[in-house]
């Protein structure tokens, strides 16, 4: 009902940094109203209960107030215009307060392994009744709907932020069911096993404080872009008129909604050079107006009446996938000399594979040589910077 509602007073463009910056700050304003609430009637169900998982558990939703307020600042802060000192914006402090967030969790999950630990040493009774009752599973009931919500918005808004909150409340689902397992064992049993339920949900949580601090950090240092967004840009590219072929295709993450990039576009060599510049400035034009991505473009001309060009092509393509599949050439140019002909090209290299870059070149350039004897070949070995 609330997304519905934010929807309906936000809007839906995603691309609009406004509109994307305003559902993260919704979205970290009911975390601290559920949270701090949550924390009051925890706090007082662990009073009466005598509970040290209940009593961690309310400081945990406390502290889930203090990792949404964080988020509302990373939202605040990372929509901040471009200045002199900053000058791709300030997208990346939302992947910050994503990290602390992240942090945050692993520092719950270390202080509550100590209490835990604490308490399996020196047990004592639980004592359950009906309001302690009624709070534990109301704050399952909040936490849940509280992951739903984050996780939504998260994916809505592609946040890592809001995607690492979601886990957080998935967590303190976890810890309360297990708090209420404990209490419900003890009542019913006698035996003393909330300091056990607390290690594990504590050994749980650190676990995912881990997952959390890779998911957020990898995008700070410059994770692969997906495979769906390289190829939803390689079908744009390849779907303007006069556009052969594209590589070396560059991104680079400054915070959502602030991508660049850098590519290469193969067009006929034949074509008014004005006319190809002048449709790169189209291109480059629609991607940042439809897309909100700053697309660079550099211009390789391509030979398409040499016939030799053609042959040689299929050739080395067929000899680079023998070395691996998604082994690829670009940049082929045949020049011919008066005692051999030079055969220059780039090779890009899949990461992984188990060859050296000399073994690379003296494979290619033998296989080569045994079809054309006077052909040398002159070869630029690099990686690709997106999925091939």
């Amino acid at each position: 009902m609330i997304l519905k509602w934010l929807e309906n007073h936000i809007g839906e463009d995603m691309k609009d940094e406004r509109v994307r910056s305003r559902y993260g700050k919704a979205a970290s304003g009911v975390g601290i109203g559920s949270n701090v609430l949550l924390f009051g009637f925890k706090l007082l169900a662990g009073l009466l209960s005598g509970s040290v998982a209940i009593m961690a558990d309310a400081v945990n939703n406390l502290a889930d107030a203090s990792t949404s307020i964080v988020s509302l600042l990373g939202f605040k802060l990372a929509e901040k215009p471009a200045d002199e000192e900053h000058p791709y914006g300030h997208g990346r402090m939302e992947y910050l307060s994503g990290l602390t967030v992240a942090v945050m969790v692993l520092i719950i999950g270390v202080e509550l392994m100590k209490s835990s630990v604490e308490k399996i040493l020196a047990p004592t009774p639980v004592e359950m009744s009906g309001v302690t009752l009624i709070v534990l599973l109301g704050s399952i009931a909040v936490k849940l709907w509280l992951s739903r919500f984050n996780r939504a918005i998260g994916k809505k808004i592609d946040s890592k932020t809001l995607i690492a909150t979601a886990d957080d409340s998935r967590n303190d689902v976890i810890s309360t069911s297990a708090v209420l397992l404990a209490m419900l064992i003890g009542h019913f049993t006698n035996l003393m096993v909330d300091g056990f339920m607390g290690a594990a949900v504590a050994a749980f949580i650190l676990v995912s404080g881990v997952g959390l601090i890779r998911d957020t950090v990898d995008p700070m240092l410059g994770s692969m872009p997906s495979e769906e967004q390289v190829e939803a840009i390689r079908e744009k590219l390849m779907s303007y008129p006069g556009v052969l072929g594209t590589h070396d295709l560059m991104l680079h993450d400054y915070g959502p909604g602030r991508q660049f990039a850098s590519v290469h576009l193969e067009m006929d060599a034949k074509e008014d050079p004005l006319d190809s510049h002048d449709l790169i400035d189209n291109i480059e034009r629609d991607f940042y107006t439809r897309d909100k991505l700053h697309l660079v473009i550099h211009y390789d001309p391509i030979v398409t009446d040499d016939p030799r060009v053609g042959v040689m092509r299929a050739m080395l393509m067929e000899i680079v996938r023998e070395l691996h599949p998604q082994m690829t050439i670009h940049d082929l140019r045949i020049v011919p000399g008066n005692t051999h002909v030079n055969v220059v090209f780039d090779c890009v290299m899949p990461y992984g594979l188990k060859m050296t870059e000399r073994e690379i070149k003296t494979h290619i350039c033998s296989r080569v040589t045994a079809e054309y004897p006077n052909y040398y070949c002159v070869i630029t070995l690099e990686n690709s910077f997106v999925h091939s």
